[in-house]
């Protein structure tokens, strides 16, 4: 157990890092007690990375399979991918290690196995008893390229078709190939001259299993027969042939073409088709052949007892019909319904009662796999609805723009959010149960409430409850409604600096306990919100205009010449909404003659009344406005208090302080007026660009000048000089002290700019990290990074005080002290806010920034309950109750708290009030952390990052002493940079891909209770019973013929086939596989559950063997016993 001395690190006595020098006590400030320790608990033991579960769409989806009994679905995407789903809350993740396309899907069913094809011309053997399922065995062809599958119900003998024609069968039991191969020049007719094109159907007659149906690309079917190895007979038609479906009597078939045709055989006459038809061609009258269609990608054929059979495909429609969605056809009787989907269609399945292909299918229901969705048709009722999906599968519906993880929140929150959320579902869905129901929940231990928020590019929010590796939507907020919608592009505002998702989330801020929410999009706009269970209609939004700039002309300075009186703009913000022009109304901004704009935000705030359903509610509109033809800056950093009542949003001009209770703009800070004149950390302002147009004198927001000053004096001479001419203009009076109050327009402002620093090595020279600028940032200077706290502003406190860490992208973190009034004058009397100067500066851009106590516990900002903003002043005041705020004093000369900062390069400990750094860290030097966060693991703190070269990496606190470190997943992408967040109690997710969420774990306990978390997708069900054949039918041999495929494809009859074909890989679920697998009891139950199910086989197989030898020795007793009955009394002369 490591202990942590605060004196003994100040004293020299022991080294705080490798990196970091002892520091002698008499030239530090504070001097902490003897029994200043903090016990480090946490140690390397408690961390081990792994993916726990995938949520979302599966990316690029190119098949899908499901299994009638299990009734699981498995979808398998472009990336080798393999997706299978259960009941609500049932979802698996498996990959290809090779990364290609699965082509095709079959289930093995009811035996909790799963073959995939794969474009790699390799097929494998996925076991789906285990909760993670593994390849048993895996099989890659050398010579010939795999086009088609097919694996006929209750048999172990795969059909194979390939590139080239020929029709391979593998044994899925063992993966080995059979001698027995259906070459096409033998299937097709001798006197074809052209090669019949690959394998595009197989499948076998429903009631006679010795037939084969072969369907070949340019438009021949043969019947194959397999005893006789030879064809019975050939259908010929002259368009390419896409798929075929099997009438369950086995007496016809259908093929959809390439020219949107469906042709109908009778087995019998191969001669024509027994009918054809075009379902969306125009019939002419003269009665020539209709025009032709787009192709019909595939046909199901199912029959029913009662009624009429249905028949569904996909594609087909006529070529005149530009622009219309995909369709989803379903023709019933003489009813033909044309389903409109919203994404072109992958693939389809129609769901039946009986897995048996000679029975009535019975269908209830159509799964249709789209590009980006899952669709399930309900065919049992009139209109054809859909079912409510149960699986998180709409996060891409806009895309994902930002994502926040909370993990451990309020236990109220959400089933607060659920019962807002469910007055937003849509109605009209089928009313049956969700049709794939297969598979149990996982038995874990994890009960603790998890919240995900996903900001979208239309503006929307979304709120998911991610609690037990689960993912449910609570509810969903439309920030666009806030804002008035341009009808056409003519229509769209001249004023947009982004040319699509005007509404677009770039970062958002939370506060679970009070359920405050701010939000700031794309168009340097910030909506502030509240919850309420209450419906309102907001008669007028509220609305408050920024004015932030960076730059600074040569005018913002007063002429040393003589003084002039500037003519002031107008203010930066509003003061109150009272005061304000009414939002309905025009901005006040204005375009020049020569088109440069000037106080005008980037949207308009609707002028209508706007009618709040329970839920999230608008408190207050923020909007940066364009300055002198320039456009605002897009917001970097975002943080909301509600114990303070403020929120506070920075960019590359500076940062702005808000008070959203009174409406207020209480600071309005450019980037250099953050630092003190004199502070060895500050940067010099950048100069005005060539091409900006003057625009008269700065707003209250530029106080200070940027003309050049041979002292402080001087500086300070200018500075009061210009806060006297621009006060003026409000018939104030302005005293020279700093400490007197500026007034500006009914807000108040405190400024406090100390220009002696209190660093005590004014040498220090910052190095500049080339990699702050390495991802999507501007060489200037921004803020990154908002921390509210109660602490300690100023070296000399003794009190701690609401204050606010500010950090950047140059890695300076300066503070900032709040003045609140007492509780009762809070809404009368403005907030004061102090800037204190640089505290610490690190290299790299700040990421994070955290408190801890003496003891090491994390302290956590203030917050206020949550209350109903919209119930009685009386429910109000019960609810309405601070949190007790940090520790209320500190002795004189010590320190008792410790601010974690954490940069895209290291990471340091200072200790407050003294500001000494305690510890320092250098977390890497070849790259840069993308996410890094103060998270609560075990019962105590640490860091969290994730580096862009894929390291994820922990330190403890305060020491700082790496703890994890693991190359999981490298930058490709910037989706992962903009997702990637850490949660508390080791949990962390990122977007894997435009419609997936990848969920992983950095806790060694939640690893450990992985499997019992994880959901289980094999349960044991008995097959159904095979369909009555009937007395006629058995008595004179009309039912379904079965096969003898083991002696038919067998080594014994058919022979070895050519080693040179494919080659046997051994998977690692397989005994070959888990020989080198790790030991320990997952791995010995592992091995002892394969071996038992081998066991299983083999005795199944000896019985089998068994029963044959015993039939046949009973028979042998018998022809023996009948010949010595007839020849028992005759002699030796009459035989």
């Amino acid at each position: 157990m490591k202990k942590f001395n605060i004196r003994k690190v100040l004293d020299g006595l022991t080294a705080a890092s490798s990196s970091s020098s002892p520091f002698s006590a008499s030239a530090q400030p504070g001097t902490p007690r003897e029994n200043d320790v903090v016990q480090e608990t946490l140690q390397t033991e408690h961390f081990l990375l792994c993916k726990t579960v995938r949520h979302g769409f599966p990316y690029q989806p190119s098949s899908m399979a499901f299994d009638p009994v299990q009734k699981i679905l498995a979808i398998g995407t472009q990336t080798g991918a393999l997706r299978l789903f259960g009941r609500a809350g049932v979802e698996c993740y498996c990959q290809h290690e090779s990364g290609a396309a699965i082509i095709q899907l079959q289930f093995l069913i009811n035996e909790g196995a799963l073959v995939s094809a794969l474009a790699d011309d390799s097929i494998h053997l996925w076991n789906l008893r285990q909760k993670i399922p593994a390849i048993l065995h895996s099989l890659k062809f050398n010579r010939e390229r795999i086009t088609y599958c097919h694996l006929p119900f209750q048999s172990k003998w795969l059909y194979i078709g390939t590139e080239r024609g020929n029709i391979h069968i593998v044994n899925v039991e063992s993966f080995t190939l059979s001698g027995y191969v259906i070459m096409w020049n033998k299937a097709i007719e001798l006197s074809t001259k052209t090669h019949p094109g690959p394998v595009v159907h197989i499948s076998d007659n429903p009631m006679d299993e010795g037939k084969l149906l072969i369907g070949f690309e340019c438009g021949v079917v043969v019947l194959w027969d397999l005893k006789s190895k030879k064809a019975d007979c050939r259908y010929n038609y002259d368009e390419a042939i896409h798929s075929v479906a099997w009438h369950h009597e086995g007496k016809q078939f259908v093929c959809s073409h390439s020219d949107g045709t469906l042709t109908t055989w009778n087995i019998r006459a191969p001669a024509k088709p027994a009918q054809i038809m075009t379902p969306h061609g125009k019939q002419p009258k003269d009665g020539k052949k209709p025009e032709p269609c787009k192709p019909i990608l595939k046909v199901e054929y199912k029959t029913t007892r009662a009624g009429d059979p249905f028949m569904v495909l996909s594609g087909g429609l006529s070529y005149d019909t530009v622009g219309r969605r995909a369709c989803l056809t379903v023709m019933h009787g003489k009813s033909t319904a044309v389903l409109e989907m919203d994404f072109p269609i992958v693939d389809f399945l129609t769901l039946c009662e009986t897995p048996y292909p000679n029975d009535f299918q019975e269908p209830y229901a159509v799964v249709v796999l789209l590009e980006k969705d899952l669709v399930v048709i309900d065919l049992g009722q009139i209109g054809y609805p859909i079912f409510e999906s149960p699986y998180p599968l709409s996060i891409h519906e806009s895309p994902v723009t930002c994502v926040e993880y909370f993990a451990d929140c309020p236990s109220e929150l959400i089933p607060a959010l659920y019962s807002v959320g469910t007055r937003q579902k849509r109605q009209g869905y089928s009313k049956k149960e969700w049709p794939i129901s297969g598979g149990n929940w996982g038995q874990g231990t994890q009960s603790y409430p998890e919240i995900i928020i996903t900001g979208h590019a239309d503006g929307t929010i979304k709120f998911w409850d991610a609690s037990a590796l689960m993912l449910q939507v609570l509810y969903k907020l439309k920030t666009a409604k806030v804002f008035e919608r341009a009808r056409s592009k003519e229509e769209k505002p001249s004023t947009d600096i982004v040319d699509e998702d005007p509404f677009a989330i770039q970062t958002l801020s939370w506060c679970p306990e009070s359920r405050m929410l701010c939000v700031a999009g794309v168009s340097a706009h910030v909506i502030i919100y509240r919850f309420s269970k209450q419906e309102i209609t907001t008669e007028v939004v509220q609305l408050l205009e920024v004015r932030m700039q960076c730059e600074f002309s040569e005018v913002d300075s007063p002429d040393p010449g003589g003084e002039q009186t500037p003519t002031l703009p107008s203010s930066g913000a509003s003061s109150s909404p009272q005061e304000s022009e009414p939002p309905t109304q025009q901005s006040t901004g204005s375009n020049s003659s020569d088109g440069a704009r000037d106080n005008i935000p980037c949207l308009q705030v609707r002028s209508s009344p706007l009618k709040q359903s329970p839920g999230y509610q608008v408190e207050l509109v923020i909007q940066l406005v364009w300055v002198s033809g320039e456009p605002p800056q897009q917001i970097t950093s975002l943080s909301v208090n509600s114990s303070y009542g403020l929120v506070v949003l920075g960019n590359g001009n500076g940062l702005a302080v808000v008070d959203y209770l009174q409406k207020t703009l209480l600071l309005n800070m450019g980037m250099s007026e953050l630092y003190s004149p004199s502070d060895p950390y500050q940067r010099q302002p950048r100069s005005p660009r060539k091409t900006r147009q003057p625009s008269g004198v700065a707003t209250f927001c530029h106080v200070g000048s940027t003309s050049p000053c041979n002292s402080d004096d001087e500086r300070k001479q200018r500075f009061i000089e210009k806060v006297k001419l621009k006060s003026r203009r409000f018939s104030k009076t302005v005293a020279n002290d700093f400490g007197t109050i500026i007034r500006l327009h009914s807000f108040t402002l405190y400024l406090w700019f100390f220009f002696h620093s209190d660093a005590k090595d004014n040498s220090f020279t910052r190095s500049r990290s080339s990699s702050v600028t390495s991802i999507d940032r501007e060489s200037g200077e921004a803020i990154s990074a908002f921390y509210f706290c109660e602490s300690f502003p100023r070296k000399a406190d003794v009190l701690v005080s609401p204050c606010l860490l500010v950090g950047t992208t140059q890695g300076s973190v300066m503070m900032v002290a709040l003045s609140l009034p007492p509780g009762d004058q809070r809404l009368q009397q403005p907030v004061g806010i102090a800037s204190c100067g640089t505290l610490v500066s690190l290299k790299g851009g700040i990421l994070t920034m955290s408190l801890l106590d003496a003891a090491g516990a994390l302290l956590a900002p203030s917050y206020e309950t949550w209350y109903d903003p919209n119930a009685s002043d009386e429910e109000k005041e019960k609810s309405r109750r601070r949190r007790p705020a940090s520790p209320p004093s500190s002795q004189e000369g010590q320190d008792t708290q410790l601010a974690v900062l954490c940069s895209e390069k290291q990471a340091k400990v200072v200790a407050l009030p003294s500001q000494t750094r305690i510890y320092k860290h250098n977390i890497t030097e070849v790259s840069f952390v993308l996410r890094a966060d103060v998270v609560q693991m075990a019962g105590t703190n640490c860091i969290a990052c994730f580096c862009a070269n894929g390291h994820i990496m922990t330190l403890s606190l305060p020491s700082l002493r790496p703890l994890l470190d693991v190359n999981y997943l490298p930058l490709t992408d910037m989706r992962i940079a903009r997702t990637f967040c850490f949660s508390n109690l080791g949990q962390a997710l990122y977007l894997t891909s435009p419609t997936e969420i990848q969920r992983i774990t950095y806790s060694q306990e939640t690893c450990d209770n992985l499997q019992e978390m994880l959901s289980e997708l094999f349960t044991p069900v008995e097959t159904p019973e095979a369909p009555n054949r009937g007395f006629f039918k058995g008595l004179f041999g009309g039912g379904a013929q079965s096969l003898d495929r083991e002696d038919l494809f067998g080594e014994t009859t058919a022979g070895k086939a050519s080693r040179s074909l494919a080659q046997h890989i051994p998977g690692p679920g397989s005994m070959e596989g888990m020989k080198g697998a790790a030991s320990g009891v997952v791995g010995d139950l592992a091995r002892a559950r394969i071996a038992l199910d081998e066991r299983g086989q083999k005795l199944g197989e000896l019985e089998e063997r068994t029963a044959a030898m015993m039939a046949s020795a009973e028979s042998f007793s018998k022809h023996a016993h009948n010949t010595m009955v007839k020849y028992k009394d005759k002699k030796w002369y009459q035989l």
